[in-house]
């Protein structure tokens, strides 16, 4: 076989492999999830942690600029030429590709997080009724902690900077109930692509080639930790969104800063309501008279945030996300994040927060 069909073909035992590797999570689990991940990730985050800017987001500017320079240079030959153009793009897919499971993307073959943690999956609608009631509850008593006024929305006084330091934290206190949950030498960034991933319609996002948690700064604040703790789970090993955001939610609640808990609580809540609001609006409306008018004005104020960038980019990088997580074993696609839910109600079953 000539050399230069060679990252080409690899691609193809790649594709052929994370077919077979689904059926064998425990094993991934095992070797990869609690073997040979936590060494790579550990290394990198220790190695940029200290480094003031995002270094995953300049990679995949300069990734961009010479993928555009590329093109340009090829575009007139490309006719003549199209058998090596075709193989140099599947050598550098197969490189890519490789680099994402080694440094990350195998963890989405793990074993699912209600088997670690010995969840049930199901619950019912009285469950669900249960659970949400007891979140306005408490959302709405850190709420009263924190603005002694039921119908302020809360701002929160720290910088963005702070809360990356303050959400440690609460990783530190979930790590002594359970060890798998342990966050060592943090490495998180505030996005380069802010702006970008504000028009794309996300909070954040993990980069699988550097280990950095990457935050979007421009969205409002009462929700910035929780996206904080989220890609922090990233970062440990988790990729299933919804599993992220339940222990995102645990690492902020446990923490001892109310802000950071509120903002835990009250994106908790916004999704029980939300799935209040698809399964019956009676119920929904009665519980929505129960949350205190300034947690109303948070949620009303992040809406009005996306609002405004809400264009056709955000709705074709959505579907393009969806079929991403889809692709690689979450097959609600988007709505995983939602998924959450079903580990928050079965958790707290029997445990008060």
């Amino acid at each position: 076989m000539k050399s230069k069909y060679i990252l080409p073909f690899f691609l193809f035992f790649q594709i052929i492999f994370l077919k077979i590797v689904p059926y064998f999570p425990e094993v991934v689990e095992q070797y990869y999830s609690n073997g040979l991940y936590p060494i790579v990730s550990k290394i990198e985050r220790i190695i940029l942690g200290s480094t003031p800017f995002s270094v995953g987001d300049i990679l995949y500017f300069i990734l961009i600029v010479l993928g555009i320079k590329w093109v340009i240079q090829k575009r007139r030959t490309w006719k003549k030429e199209w058998k090596d153009n075709l193989i140099g793009v599947l050598s550098f897919l197969s490189v890519f590709y490789f680099c994402f499971h080694l440094l990350w993307g195998f963890n989405y073959y793990r074993q699912p997080l209600f088997e670690k943690m010995s969840i049930e999956r199901d619950y019912s609608d009285a469950d669900l009724l249960a659970f949400t009631r007891k979140i306005i509850a408490k959302t709405n008593a850190v709420h009263i902690q924190i603005t002694k006024n039921d119908s302020l929305k809360v701002v929160v006084p720290y910088s963005q900077e702070q809360v990356f330091k303050m959400s440690l934290n609460g990783y530190k206190t979930l790590s002594n109930q359970y060890s798998f949950f342990d966050y060592e030498s943090p490495s998180i960034k505030k996005s380069l692509f802010s702006l970008p991933l504000t028009y794309m319609g996300f909070g954040g996002y993990l980069n699988p080639f550097t280990n950095e948690a990457q935050v979007n700064y421009l969205g409002p604040m009462y929700s910035f930790p929780m996206t904080t703790t989220h890609e922090m789970a990233h970062q440990i090993g988790f990729a299933s969104e919804s599993e992220c955001n339940f222990i995102g939610f645990l690492a902020a609640v446990k923490n001892d800063n109310h802000y950071i808990q509120y903002s835990g609580y009250s994106m908790a809540l916004r999704y029980c309501l939300g799935n209040w609001y698809a399964r019956d609006e009676r119920v929904y409306d009665e519980l929505l008279k129960t949350v205190h008018p300034g947690i109303l004005k948070n949620y009303r104020e992040s809406e009005l945030f996306w609002k405004q960038y809400d264009t056709i980019i955000d709705k074709g990088f959505h579907a393009f996300y969806d079929q991403f997580l889809k692709v690689n074993q979450q097959q609600d696609g988007l709505e995983s994040y939602s998924k959450y839910v079903n580990l928050l109600v079965n958790y707290y079953k029997e445990r008060e927060f």
